[in-house]
């Protein structure tokens, strides 16, 4: 339990003093996993211009407050323990924090596919009744959409057991389950993922400015918030719900949701749900969205990017790790080649590996289904990310990386591709036959392929129908038919030759 100690401090002057409570981020708590063999940083406010002091495990550090009476202080590494108690002390006033155990702490984000909680995954019943993981703990940030940064928010801490985990992220849960029973460490998880939310929402909007890349997006959000009137549009729809009483017929008009507070205005979460937690000590993130900007695809080779980097530079923690999920299968089946914006925006995801040190995807192509976006397997996302967390971060030697195109060559009128990260070698799924490849001359039009493995890395895609192939694109649809994978089960990366122009390349708003 939180505890306030005051002191009645005397009258030292001819005029009182008065006392400010000191008060911290809520991510600050009872229960809390503070990150292991890092300095561990801790602020919060208390009267302006005095010495404040915080002890955790035999360590004890004094700063002094700002001007607002903002202290920011750090805490020598400590190895993974506890549980211990934090106390901080000014004016004569001590804030203790209870429990606290040092181990390794996630940020698990994005947007719906992370939020879906543990009781709506596959055998929700049974994950839920197995969860009692006394040093695994878990915080949830709630949903606000705000451009005024928040300093803190209503949650607490948990240790997870049946109820808790019921209503956390799954593939947070899964992952942090996985590195639990594998490094045998407290791990914090905290979730703060939003349904819907698109990219630019999670980046600090003078950044979005200052690239130059995102002035159409900014203008068409100048537009709706210089003339949206959330008022006016409750008042119309409460209109039109009384006559639908009144009349009894036809469908219930639909409440408006006001796009100012939302979950896809430039910097809403940024400022709602990520600012309070920036800056507590942490070895990475977990990623999960990209749905909500698959129809900008390519502006996502920008903002996805620029979206990390900024995570980075503010939490002013060098480059912590970063892991995502790219996007599943969804939709139908094609039933011949063609254009994909969610291909385009997988691709998008992919190049940002390229573009920033320490990041990492997990392809989850087999994992998706047609006609549900929420695919319910979130047990092997979460074993995908950690996959990841483990072989870079823990050092352990185990596959991580999907198979990903490296090279290809033009030979009698078939191309042969050549793979990285293959593991023990190309394999396929189900069937023997390589699914998946198309293929395309000058004329930009792809066909179905014939595809063979010809080697640990190396594959042989051809058609009769084009004899003067240029290109080869594999897995390049919403829901593509595909198979091919490592011979430890994991998917090939889906990819494409050729940089031909997309169907999102000129969409920027």
């Amino acid at each position: 339990m939180r505890k306030l100690l005051f002191a009645c401090l005397m009258l030292v002057a001819a005029s009182p003093v008065c006392l400010a409570e000191i008060r911290t981020s809520a991510v600050f708590g009872d229960s809390m996993v503070l990150q292991r063999e890092k300095p561990i940083h801790v602020w919060g406010w208390t009267t302006p211009d005095r010495g404040v002091e915080v002890s955790l495990a035999g360590n004890a550090v004094t700063v002094k407050s700002d001007a607002d009476g903002r202290f920011d202080a750090k805490l020598p590494a400590l190895q993974a323990g506890g549980p211990h108690t934090m106390k901080i002390s000014s004016n004569g006033e001590t804030l203790t924090y209870d429990d606290v155990l040092i181990g390794e702490v996630w940020v698990c984000s994005g947007q719906s596919n992370m939020q879906w909680a543990v009781d709506q995954a596959n055998d929700a019943d049974l994950e839920s009744l197995s969860a009692n993981y006394p040093n695994l703990r878990l915080i949830s940030v709630p949903r606000v959409g705000t451009q005024e940064p928040q300093q803190s928010f209503e949650g607490r801490w948990e240790s997870c057991t049946p109820e808790t985990v019921k209503q956390f992220s799954a593939v947070g849960y899964f992952f942090g389950r996985q590195l639990h029973q594998t490094l045998d460490v407290p791990i914090g998880l905290i979730d703060n993922a939003w349904g819907g939310s698109a990219a630019e929402a999670w980046v600090n909007r003078d950044v979005l400015k200052s690239s130059g890349n995102f002035d159409e997006l900014l203008e068409r959000w100048r537009e709706t918030e210089s003339t949206y009137d959330y008022e006016q549009e409750l008042a119309k729809y409460n209109k039109q719900l009384a006559a639908w009483k009144e009349s009894g017929k036809g469908r219930r008009p639909s409440a408006p949701r006001n796009p100012l507070v939302g979950q896809h205005r430039p910097a809403n979460l940024y400022n709602g749900v990520l600012y309070p937690i920036i800056g507590y000590t942490i070895r990475g993130v977990v990623w999960y969205q990209g749905e909500s900007n698959a129809g900008r695809a390519y502006q996502y080779r920008d903002l996805f990017p620029t979206m990390i980097q900024n995570w980075r530079d503010e939490w002013g923690q060098d480059e912590f790790s970063f892991y995502w999920v790219q996007l599943a299968d969804y939709l139908k089946e094609p039933s011949e080649p063609g254009n994909s914006a969610w291909a385009e925006l997988r691709e998008a995801q992919t190049m940002t590996m390229s573009k920033l040190p320490n990041t990492g995807e997990a392809v989850i192509l087999n994992l998706g289904e047609a006609s549900d976006i929420h695919p319910k397997n979130k047990q092997d996302v979460g074993k995908r990310l950690a996959r990841w967390a483990l072989a870079k971060d823990y050092g352990y030697e185990i596959p991580y990386r999907s198979p990903t195109y490296k090279s290809m060559s033009i030979k009698d009128g078939k191309i042969v591709l050549e793979f990285d990260h293959v593991g023990g070698g190309l394999d396929t799924f189900d069937v023997s036959t390589p699914l998946g490849f198309t293929i395309a001359g000058e004329d930009q039009k792809f066909v179905a392929a014939d595809a063979k493995i010809t080697g640990k890395t190396t594959i042989e895609v051809s058609s009769d129908a084009v004899s003067d192939p240029v290109a080869v694109r594999y897995a390049w649809a919403d829901n593509p038919v595909c198979n091919v994978q490592s011979k430890e089960g994991l998917p090939m990366t889906p990819f494409r030759t050729d940089d031909w122009k997309g169907i999102t390349a000129d969409v920027k708003r």
